[in-house]
């Protein structure tokens, strides 16, 4: 098999290790044909480093490494002289830092071109590093700028905010007064700031975040997953001794649904190809890091409501905010916490746009952060938990099992109840999920799919979860167990097998445990 490309390593590497690679390029050729000034915003690890990297070649006139991609015999090839700036590579704990870093990073770049100049600050380096290169090479200059705002959302609640956003109004305030020498421009970042004066000096740059024909220029669609990853997918639809068209189901539910015209669905692109090199669901995208400022932002405005149900908004949310106006649903939807579901024209012929959370990683992962802030657990005391209920199930304490849950429903805020059956799977999921259980949720067999799978020591547990405001405990609890038994859910797994129904009706949890001893 093809050794899987992480969307970090430079494009050279890419291509010079034969790795993975799905073609982008008819995108590129758009952008550098129709237009020279663009602004793209896409959530963090969906490939934006990866695009700005085979701009920055191809701006270079490397051919050669364009081979068999759409591009390959459309441009003309010239070499253009590149500057290249990625904020995740300069230090800007502090203003004074940041200036600092700024201009040897420049400097690297100049000494590239085997250019000296007399500059001290990064204002003056970058203005004049853009003429000179102009000057020697002939040609005018490709800008390309990777994280244009990660200094700001690094200082976000902080006393440096302030300055940092004059010194990057400054910074970026150089490419209009250079404009006769810049060729193209993009900007690439999570958020969509105003009042850093490059989305109204710099020739007002195309936007082209929500441009349906761009839709597709960072993930995977539908189509690009089978194509480019047929030979993964067989592999590990094999070693799940599972159809191909299973598995693909499940890697759509975990991992598909972003989407930022309404229509073209896209998947994870750090998530997918973690997945198919570990061959687990598992949460790749939202553990690489994890976002404390959003958590603390929606707890304290008490909006996590916006991580359980779907929010109708208009147009306005998608055109950038103030750092000093920070609203929880335009920033959940830049950082890829909400996408875009659907989009409908109202009587006023204006466009409604739905939001909600994109797949089950996001959605279990955001609940369990929020839960777990809600909940402030320690790491003792969640060992403890867990430790009491895998007895509670193991020794079929009924009673006991169905306190803690209750226990488990009294610390999640009253305000964040949704009175629904998925509602309460989720939350019972998460709760397992964050006391260490490996829980698989709906596993198939060929008459449906149960609702919650684990192992413990010796026995595998097999749960059906129901809720009902009216109904009473023991009526849901036999309905779980009926359910169970007409589906057979058990009948794939050896050995001893549980059967645990859990109950959720108004304030009130009961469980039910049955044992199937001698399976298989």
């Amino acid at each position: 098999m093809k050794k899987l490309a992480i969307d970090t390593q430079s494009f050279e590497k890419l291509r010079s290790r034969q790795c993975l690679y799905v073609d982008k390029t008819e995108f590129i050729y758009r952008m550098i044909t129709e237009g020279s000034v663009y602004f793209l915003s896409r959530p963090r690890r969906f490939g934006k480093s990866l695009l700005v990297s085979t701009l920055e070649v191809l701006f270079r006139g490397k051919k050669d490494l364009f081979d068999g991609l759409y591009i390959y015999d459309k441009w003309e090839w010239d070499e253009y002289p590149v500057i290249t700036i990625d904020w995740t590579a300069i230090n800007h704990s502090t203003p004074e830092k940041m200036e600092e870093s700024i201009v040897l990073y420049l400097k690297g770049i100049a000494q590239n071109y085997q250019i000296t100049l007399e500059a001290q600050s990064a204002v003056d380096y970058f203005r004049d590093l853009i003429e000179a290169l102009q000057k020697k090479i002939g040609k005018n200059v490709a800008v390309l700028i990777d994280e244009y705002d990660k200094p700001i959302t690094a200082h976000l609640v902080d006393e440096h905010l302030e300055e940092i956003k004059i010194a990057l109004h400054d910074f970026y305030q150089v490419m209009k007064g250079t404009d006769k020498y810049l060729q193209f421009v993009l900007l690439i970042g999570v958020s969509k700031f105003s009042g850093l004066s490059v989305f109204s000096a710099l020739n007002n740059p195309q936007d082209i975040t929500l441009r349906k024909e761009y839709a597709a220029i960072c993930g995977y669609t539908q189509e690009e997953l089978e194509n480019n990853f047929s030979e993964y997918i067989d592999c590990t639809a094999e070693y799940y001794r599972t159809t191909r068209e299973d598995l693909l189901d499940k890697i759509r539910y975990w991992y598909n649904g972003y989407t930022w015209d309404g229509k073209t669905a896209i998947y994870n692109p750090l998530s997918t190809m973690k997945f198919f090199q570990i061959q687990e669901f598992d949460n790749y995208w939202f553990s690489t890091a994890t976002p404390t400022f959003l958590i603390n932002l929606i707890q304290r405005r008490n909006r996590v409501d916006l991580a359980l149900n779907p929010v109708v908004v208009d147009s306005s949310i998608f055109k950038g905010y103030d750092t000093d106006k920070i609203s929880e649903v335009p920033l959940l939807f830049q950082t890829g916490y909400l996408t875009i579901k659907k989009m409908e024209m109202t009587p006023e012929r204006t466009v409604e746009y739905t939001l909600d959370v994109p797949n089950m990683e996001v959605n279990k992962s955001l609940l369990t952060h929020l839960l777990q802030s809600y909940g402030k657990y320690s790491d003792d005391e969640f060992y403890e938990i867990r430790k009491t209920m895998q007895q509670q199930i193991s020794n079929c304490d009924e009673a006991g099992l169905a306190g803690n849950l209750e226990k488990m429903i009294a610390n999640v805020p009253y305000d964040i109840h949704i009175k629904h059956e998925h509602y309460y799977h989720s939350l019972m999921m998460l709760w397992l999920s964050m006391l260490g259980f490996k829980v698989r949720a709906e596993e198939h067999n060929n008459l449906g799919r149960s609702d919650a799978v684990w192992e413990q020591s010796g026995f595998t547990v097999v749960a059906e979860i129901k809720y009902h405001a009216a109904k009473k405990i023991n009526t849901l609890l036999n309905e779980a167990m009926k359910l169970m038994h007409e589906k057979r859910y058990y009948n794939k797994y050896t050995g001893k097998v549980l059967l645990l129904a859990v109950a959720f009706s108004g304030k009130n949890t009961g469980c039910r445990i049955e044992v199937l001893k001698n399976k298989g």
